[in-house]
């Protein structure tokens, strides 16, 4: 019968997840900035990848000289050429595909490594946590830019995918560090106490119990991380440290702003991805804050 009770303890705490959803849906829906980012956001996301499957790479990427630094709504484009004479149009729309996909793949990867090992970590504690909280010591006290820097710079071929695993691998530990906490503190629940006195086995406990009644923060933490990430790749691109100077980027285009004679007399070649990464990243910031904000009982709006 105490087993039986036990057991009965463990599910109802685990099913009162979706009502939690539900909470955090209320909340989020209060607060019409957070609305109108997420939608922006969306539509800027979907532009990107929709616009990208519409045109052709290689027409987009095609270089004339001819049509150089043809200004906005002349020549038949919208917005104007670089000094390449390739279409800004076309260009700005795989640029913000690509500097997406590295944010979004790259704070996924960060995310599963940090919610593994933090959960491994806060769950277990003793020795474990001691090995893996001295390996995110040690990461963290490494200069990851000037380390990010120096590895696109030795490797004689890299691509999207190099990019992606050099930025994960440099980014994982903050992630780590908050699931650890928040696990911590959730593995020391009733509930959890109930499991392992029914005899639940610690995975089925870690995956089962204590994952699904913080995913709320895990979704709040992956937003902003997707944020961050695309910030990082723009900043690298735009140092030159970035994707190929041959694949488009909005860091790569940003970069055109160095030169103090397109700042002005050729702003069309650099501002349009200026306001898409600026739109973007405040939008993602602000869905993410306002998830934030609705996870913790103590800032809702009531």
């Amino acid at each position: 019968m105490q087993n039986n009770a036990n057991e009965v303890a463990a599910t109802t705490k685990v099913e009162q997840s979706p009502s939690n959803f539900k909470v955090i849906l209320n909340e989020f829906r209060k607060d019409k900035v957070a609305v109108v980012s997420l939608f922006l956001a969306v539509f800027i996301i979907l532009a990107a990848f929709i616009g990208s499957l519409m045109f052709n790479v290689g027409g987009a990427t095609q270089v004339n000289i001819l049509d150089r630094y043809m200004a906005p709504g002349t020549g038949g484009y919208i917005l104007g050429t670089d000094e390449g004479g390739r279409d800004m149009f076309k260009y700005l729309f795989f640029a913000a595909r690509n500097s997406i996909t590295i944010g979004i793949s790259v704070a996924l990867i960060i995310e599963f490594v940090g919610v593994v090992l933090g959960t491994i970590s806060g769950y277990f504690g003793g020795l474990i946590d001691a090995v893996i909280m001295r390996l995110v010591d040690f990461w963290m006290i490494i200069p990851s830019l000037l380390v990010i820097i120096v590895l696109v710079t030795i490797i004689p071929q890299y691509n999207v995918i190099t990019i992606i695993l050099i930025m994960a691998a440099f980014y994982w530990m903050t992630t780590t560090r908050l699931m650890r906490s928040l696990v911590l503190s959730e593995a020391r629940s009733e509930y959890v106490m109930a499991s392992k006195t029914s005899g639940t086995s610690n995975f089925k406990i870690m995956f089962t119990g204590v994952l699904p009644n913080i995913s709320s923060l895990i979704i709040t933490d992956l937003t902003l991380t997707i944020a961050s990430s695309i910030g990082i790749e723009t900043a690298l691109s735009f140092l030159g440290f970035g994707l190929p100077m041959e694949t488009p980027s909005l860091g790569t285009l940003i970069g055109y702003a160095s030169n103090p004679d397109l700042i002005f007399d050729r702003w069309w070649v650099w501002f349009p991805a200026v306001l898409v990464l600026l739109t973007l990243s405040l939008s993602i910031n602000f869905v993410g804050q306002a998830l934030r904000r609705a996870a913790d009982s103590r800032q809702r709006r009531g």
